[in-house]
């Protein structure tokens, strides 16, 4: 399949300040080439900046093959660097030997045998025929022909197609450039075609920025998803193999493609106002002052404070994420470090240090953004990152927005998702829809609050729900 293509990263390239020096290195790999990379002391790890592969969320790198080229090079004892490139640029740093190993969600295939060897599949992806929500759904490949299929050209689903034609002489397709904005889904969204298919886990990402799209049936054949080693690396692609067998025996491996395949790793809590208002009466009282002694010291109001705490934790103390986010403002650990918290489980120490956290934010928006504006973007930067927020700002004001207002910002977020707007962008991929929700459940929590407990919002004016920005 071909990938993703995007630009490198400046958040990204801060990595490969020791593979930019070996720029100049042409000679193939020694055949020993596992022994070599403990020797230097780091794996050179080439991927693409993307959903499904490596990109810079809130708090640093994620995405699914950063995940697990990180801890195989922490099971090799050496560290680890990233280049990033499209997939053209992988095999030729494999080719030149500035890369050990790509790890892009590839597929093996003629392309590759020149410049590499394939470690064995650790899953694969299905091929998805999506629809226009309310249209004709087919639900059998029958029901394709004569449809107009939109697919991605010199891909896997196009193979696959093409292999199904066999069987189905009937099925008619038209080629596009990618997955962007003259991708299969955007010519489907725009009704210029009746179908399009491609791949699956791409889709679980970019479902968002296409609401109105779903998925209409799985095609029968799967494609592969590997690592690809140098073509003389046969001991890195040992190794390479033996760490997978042994995720795939322990159940990490499936647990991990679970919780970064189909954007669930991030998942925005959907509670409704029963069960938020039954948690007003159970488990806000007793956090109720140490919010209010939080407010105190940051100026930010109690129930805006106690709003986010619901949204990140439903007031638990207790608990944690499968990133390892802990306690009632469910700070990271370098976060919480950061601010001070010795005792993450302590709910005093971890809410003060969630409103020092968001307060260090708000900081950072632009004194002339007025209120509640300056608020919302500073939530905004809580949950993607200040860098990812000031992409989509950038974003904004590019399409003729004003990026000083978050009901402006917030209609460009879920772009951040789409290759055709984050590879124009500094940071690149986000997953641009979860601020907005974020921000959306922490407005809908505190209007709650605020009719629950009367008063005037410190900094923010008091609105109804409808005339709250993004409600």
């Amino acid at each position: 399949m071909r990938r993703l293509r995007a630009r490198p990263v400046s958040a990204i390239l801060g990595l490969v300040v020791v593979a930019a020096g070996l720029a100049g290195c042409t000679h193939p790999p020694a055949p020993d080439v596992l022994e070599r990379i403990r020797e230097r002391g780091e794996l050179r790890v080439a991927t693409i900046n993307g959903p499904t592969s490596y990109y810079v969320g809130a708090h640093g790198p994620e995405g699914l093959e950063f995940v697990l080229s990180r801890a195989f090079a922490r099971e090799l004892g050496v560290g680890l660097i990233y280049p990033v490139a499209d997939e053209r640029a992988l095999r030729a740093e494999l080719v030149s030997g500035r890369a050990d190993l790509a790890a892009a969600q590839l597929t093996f295939g003629d392309a590759w045998r020149a410049a590499g060897r394939a470690v064995a599949p650790y899953g694969d992806s299905p091929h998805v025929v999506v629809y226009r929500k309310g249209g004709q759904r087919p639900v059998r490949l029958r029901s394709l022909e004569r449809l107009r299929i939109a697919v991605e050209a010199d891909s896997t689903q196009l193979r696959a197609l093409r292999a199904l034609r066999t069987a189905h002489p009937h099925l008619d397709w038209q080629e596009t450039a990618g997955l962007a904005v003259e991708g299969p889904l955007a010519q489907l969204n725009a009704g210029k075609a009746d179908v399009a298919v491609v791949d699956g886990h791409e889709f679980a990402f970019l479902s968002p920025v296409y609401p109105n799209l779903g998925i209409a049936m799985v095609l029968p054949l799967k494609r592969p998803v590997q690592w690809i080693v140098g073509r003389r690396a046969e001991g890195l692609q040992a190794s390479a193999e033996a760490f997978f067998a042994r995720l795939r025996a322990s159940g990490e491996l499936a647990q991990l493609l679970h919780g970064e395949l189909t954007g669930d790793a991030q998942s925005v809590r959907l509670d409704t106002t029963r069960e938020f208002s039954g948690h007003i009466e159970a488990r806000l009282p007793s956090l109720q002052p140490l919010f209010e002694q939080a407010s105190l010291e940051t100026g930010l109001d109690w129930r805006l404070l106690a709003a986010l705490g619901y949204q990140e934790s439903q007031w638990n103390p207790r608990a944690e994420s499968p990133n390892g986010a802990q306690g009632v403002m469910m700070l990271m650990a370098d976060t919480a470090a950061s601010l001070g918290v010795s005792d993450p489980w302590d709910a005093r120490e971890n809410i003060f240090a969630g409103a020092r956290y968001i307060t260090q934010m708000r900081d950072k928006i632009p004194a002339r953004i007025p209120e509640p504006d300056r608020t919302w973007l500073a939530l905004a930067a809580y949950n993607v990152g200040l860098g990812h927020l000031e992409d989509a700002r950038v974003l904004t004001q590019m399409r003729g927005g004003n990026p000083d207002r978050w009901t402006e910002v917030r209609a460009q977020l879920p772009l951040l998702a789409d290759e055709h707007w984050y590879s124009r962008l500094k940071r690149g991929y986000a997953r641009g829809w979860e601020p907005v929700q974020f921000v959306d459940r922490i407005q809908q929590f505190l209007n709650v609050l605020v009719w629950r407990r009367g008063g005037g919002i410190v900094g923010i004016p008091t609105s109804t729900p409808a005339e709250q920005p993004g409600a």
